[in-house]
């Protein structure tokens, strides 16, 4: 089924111009509760991994398999993640279990050739410990492209010029620039990462240069201050089963990539709600 954000309430651009400039695309996943197959796109589901590779394991909890969390074919994102040449799979896994260099998971991320797989992994090893919070139930996406704007991100000289005007907007409409026009909540890819708190966003360790944000992972698909903007039209009336991850306080797991560096060298961050 098609998933349609509305449209933003206002005119975001005529409000703000100066945004305009900084404007990002997004993928909404819009993950809801299915049994995909490895030929799809998904959250949870499995993945088209090749029977004779290894399967990634955790080198702190002593080689513990570690558990896929999405597979993103390139046809269902068209020209908003930049796949490397010859690639046209994006996978990515974590191990379900606490570490000791950070709070939840550490990703690994994999980019791989459709054609190249011939003989698929059928089933793939489990771990025998994990936080269920951290795995994913077996989703199938429904992905939509929409056009987002700075929030938690935006520079603080240029909030500090908008904050009135953002004032007098939420005053006389109800509606708020951070959670209703400005930066989409929930599964994602491109665009901001939906912070729950102060952005910490990464410079590669190889060139020092800011990272791209490749994806965002969050506890809920929206929360009651942007549900009423940000729910899908087909969602309004319905409840529905998303990938039932939670992260600390209602936070989420952002993943960020280098597009210079040789192999796409990956960062993520955490936070809480």
């Amino acid at each position: 089924m098609t998933r349609r954000t509305p449209p933003r309430p206002l005119d975001v651009e005529r409000l703000f111009p100066e945004v305009v400039r900084h404007k990002k695309e997004a993928v909404r996943l819009h993950p809801r509760a299915g049994g995909p197959t490895y030929r799809q796109s998904s959250v949870g589901g499995p993945l088209l991994w090749p029977e004779r590779e290894p399967w990634p394991v955790c080198d702190e909890h002593g080689g513990a398999p570690m558990v896929a969390v999405a597979q993103i074919y390139r046809a269902d994102v068209p020209d908003v993640v930049a796949f490397p040449e010859g690639c046209d799979v994006l996978q990515v896994l974590w191990c379900p279990r606490r570490h000791s260099d950070g709070p939840w998971v550490v990703p690994r991320v994999h980019w791989r050739a459709a054609g190249e797989v011939r003989q698929v992994l059928d089933a793939p090893p489990a771990p025998t410990e994990r936080h269920e919070n951290y795995v994913p139930r077996p989703c199938v996406v429904h992905p939509e492209r929409v056009t987002e704007y700075p929030g938690w991100d935006l520079a603080d000289d240029l909030w500090d010029a908008l904050e009135p005007r953002i004032q007098q907007v939420l005053a006389e409409t109800g509606w708020d620039y951070e959670y209703h026009l400005s930066t989409a909540p929930g599964t994602k890819l491109g665009g901001y990462p939906a912070w729950g708190q102060d952005p910490q966003w990464p410079a590669c360790t190889e060139c020092g240069r800011p990272m791209e944000h490749l994806l965002t992972f969050e506890s809920t698909e929206s929360d009651a201050g942007s549900a009423r903007a940000w729910t899908p039209v087909e969602d309004r009336e319905v409840r529905y089963e998303s990938a039932g991850m939670m992260f600390g306080d209602m936070g989420g797991v952002y993943l960020f990539e280098c597009l210079t560096c040789p192999g796409r060298p990956v960062a993520h961050r955490v936070d809480c709600a």
